[in-house]
């Protein structure tokens, strides 16, 4: 097993998950929570700046009903389930786009892969002169690739002219 993979998957799952359970905890009111914030701070700066005890009270009370009413703690933990789903889907995403390449078949070699472009190009007929031409392949890397691919099945040869088998 992959260990970067894992690790990389675990942690945005878990991202994710409480990501989503903050988002349900707050009813997805950021604005609320910025407001709270900013509030926060004016009660810090009220206590820092030598405010009286009952005028900090006041500002810490209204601070309380503030966060009562932003947040709602028993709607969040009804949807932990919800919000483990959401990490579960994340990670199992982020799992995959990195294991994509695990999955796929063999690419074929280099060589090959530039037969093929320049068949491509070539609407699928070439010549051996035009090979060496249009790739950086020499002479002998030309006759060898062209040789492994006709015994593959994957070009047919017309006399000097190469053929792509569809």
């Amino acid at each position: 097993m992959n260990a970067p993979r894992l690790l990389v998957t675990v942690l945005t799952g878990a991202s994710a998950a409480l990501i989503a359970y903050s988002a349900f905890y707050v009813r997805g009111n950021t604005a609320g929570v910025m407001r709270y914030l900013r509030e926060r701070g004016d009660v810090r700066d009220l206590e820092a700046g030598g405010a009286g005890a009952a005028a900090v009270r006041a500002a810490q009370e209204n601070l309380s009903a503030l966060a009562l009413s932003i947040a709602d703690p028993e709607f969040a933990a009804r949807m932990i389930p919800v919000a483990l789903l959401i990490g579960l889907l994340v990670g199992w995403l982020v799992w995959r786009s990195f294991g994509s390449r695990e999955g796929q078949a063999a690419r074929g070699d280099v060589q090959e892969r530039m037969v093929l472009k320049v068949a491509y190009r070539r609407g699928g007929q070439f010549t051996a002169e035009e090979l060496r031409r249009l790739s950086p392949l020499s002479d002998e890397q030309v006759g060898t690739v062209t040789r492994r691919m006709l015994e593959a099945g994957q070009l047919v040869r017309d006399g000097d002219t190469f053929r792509l088998v569809r």
